[in-house]
């Protein structure tokens, strides 16, 4: 059947205040067949850099429909919008609105990705510096007059860059976007204009499928992206991929979680129980198996068969919950080449060992699947690279050991971890070197004994050695713990400075050792893997136990 829009769209043009102005009341919204925010800092700078120049930026493509009042999101802003009877729904255009709006208003910060100014210096868009810097204007600064006026005051000695600042604050006010607005048109048709607009020679992934297979009127319909942010908000566990929450959710209720994902969820009842499941799991990782944040869990298949015996056993006992943390840590140390097969296949497999009502039977059977795992299974420490599953699983052993802030001389907490790594894929931003990798010889430099886990601080450098010293730590219980918590010793610290190749090859052997450790405690490969004594028919104190 032929479908058409029922008028021509209305061209017309909006300028950046105007535009953020409607985005930050609410009356600007997101359909649920967009896909989620996917650009980074550097496309966000882009954008801004992009209109400072005068450089087009593409056109919108805005659907006139009514819209309910509701609590939305936009990238870090959440806005009460009151209800309107022609409210713009972006059909194209999300990423643009959602950079604009964020990065020029205040609470927009919370997401690294939007936390921009103006290099006054250069004439550049920038990073805003973790300390304030008075030639460096945040843009809710530079976008609003009135506050870059009291910028200036506060700040006399930059008071030659308010001319240039000013005109770059009304060339952000007033650039123009080309809009385009459709009215009355029916949502598929719609749909169907977005999907040939982003999709070009290019297939939807599987998540991006379901969530425009259920999108509808309401926020309430499954959205594979919004799970996905609520789980990294409550449980600082960062964003799980859209592929990883998808198969994760379906996993409860069959074992292939590759299937079509049509009529999943009609019960939205579902969904949510597929949701919990999710974080009953990722809860497991943290307090049960030390893995604090999901770019540091080996392999994300992992993931959808703990989601689907959650699903089905939401509180296990003691015993089958210490069985699970052996299987986790004796499947990441396999990897999935011990199915011969993809990812994906191996997380059917491991579905499939989950039983519905036996937990633990599906327990054994899960520690059956890695049963014939060789039990000297060693790490190679000398290629340390966060986005590989040997580096992930020596950072959970880092992060057990209760890394310390030499700041403060306080262990780090989750939060920490998370507002550091934001969104990012892998924890290589909450790492640090000891000394700057130039300063020991190549063959050296890809050790991890030049790295710690420090994920919050103001060091305001990468090479973070310096703040270990006595000048920095004084001597005496605080010091020998803040030392110890990063596997260092005050020998280890001076011959860093002296010889650094002989503290390399020193931290090595400490930090083999404690990793070996590490995972022999993690995986206890001593000892029996039987099921709970519950599961056994003992006799009875006072006879045989026959009847």
């Amino acid at each position: 059947m032929t479908m058409a829009l029922g008028s021509l769209p209305t061209a017309t043009t909006m300028d950046v205040e105007s535009l953020v102005s409607m985005a930050w009341r609410g009356g600007i919204r997101v359909p649920h067949f967009q896909r989620d925010f996917r650009w980074n800092a550097e496309d966000v700078r882009r954008l801004f850099d992009s209109i400072a120049r005068g450089y087009p930026i593409g056109s919108l493509l805005l659907w006139v429909r009514p819209a309910a009042a509701q609590k939305l999101r936009l990238g870090a802003l959440t806005i009460d919008a009151p209800a309107a009877t022609e409210a713009l729904w972006v059909v194209d255009g999300q990423q643009r609105i959602t950079s604009l709006a964020n990065a020029l208003h205040p609470d927009g910060r919370r997401d690294p990705r939007f936390a921009l100014g103006y290099d006054l210096r250069d004439g550049k868009f920038v990073g805003l510096p973790k300390t304030e810097d008075p030639l460096v204007v945040p843009l809710p600064v530079l976008f609003d007059l009135q506050r870059l006026i009291l910028w200036f005051t506060s700040h006399p000695g930059i008071a030659d860059y308010l001319e240039p600042a000013s005109r770059v604050t009304r060339t952000l006010r007033q650039f123009t976007v080309p809009a385009y607005q459709v009215r009355q048109a029916d949502q598929a048709v719609l749909q169907d204009i977005f999907d040939r607009m982003n999709n070009y020679g290019k297939r939807l992934a599987r998540h991006e499928i379901f969530n425009a297979l259920n999108a509808g009127e309401e926020r309430g319909q499954p959205n594979i992206g919004l799970l996905a942010e609520r789980i990294a908000a409550d449980l600082d566990f960062g964003i799980i991929d859209g592929n990883t929450v998808l198969q994760a959710v379906l996993a409860p209720r069959g074992a292939d979680v590759k299937r079509d994902v049509r009529g999943e969820f009609v019960d939205e009842a579902a969904f949510e129980a597929g949701e919990d499941a999710l974080r009953r799991a990722v809860a497991f990782l943290q307090r049960e198996a030390s893995v604090p944040h999901f770019s540091m869990l080996a392999y994300r298949y992992l993931l959808v068969p703990l989601a689907r015996l959650f699903a089905h056993h939401p509180e296990p006992d003691p015993r089958n919950l210490r069985l699970l943390r052996r299987w986790y840590w004796r499947a990441a140390l396999a990897g999935p080449q011990q199915f011969k097969a993809g990812t994906g296949d191996a997380a059917r497999l491991l579905c499939s060992r989950v039983r519905e009502d036996d937990l633990s039977g599906s327990v054994q059977g899960l520690i059956d699947a890695v049963a014939q795992l060789n039990h000297t299974v060693h790490l190679n420490l000398d290629h340390f690279a966060t986005n590989q599953a040997a580096t992930k699983m020596l950072l959970c052993a880092w992060w057990a050991d209760g890394p310390r802030n030499p700041a403060t001389g306080q262990p780090y907490e989750l939060s920490d971890l998370a507002a550091t790594l934001a969104e990012q894929g892998t924890a290589r931003d909450a790492v640090r070197y000891l000394v700057p990798s130039t300063a020991v010889p190549r063959q050296y430099r890809p050790w991890a004994a030049n790295r710690v886990l420090m994920p919050a601080g103001d060091e305001g450098t990468d090479d973070v050695g310096y703040l270990l010293t006595p000048t920095r730590i004084p001597d005496g219980e605080l010091r020998r713990l803040v030392l110890d918590s990063h596997s260092l010793t005050d020998e280890i610290v001076e011959l860093f400075e002296r010889e650094p190749v002989t503290a390399l090859k020193g931290r090595q052997d400490v930090l083999v050792a404690r990793l070996g450790s590490f995972l022999n405690r993690m995986c206890e490969w001593d000892f029996e893997d039987t099921p709970p004594l519950t599961e056994f028919e003992l006799p009875d104190e006072d006879g045989d136990g026959l009847e």
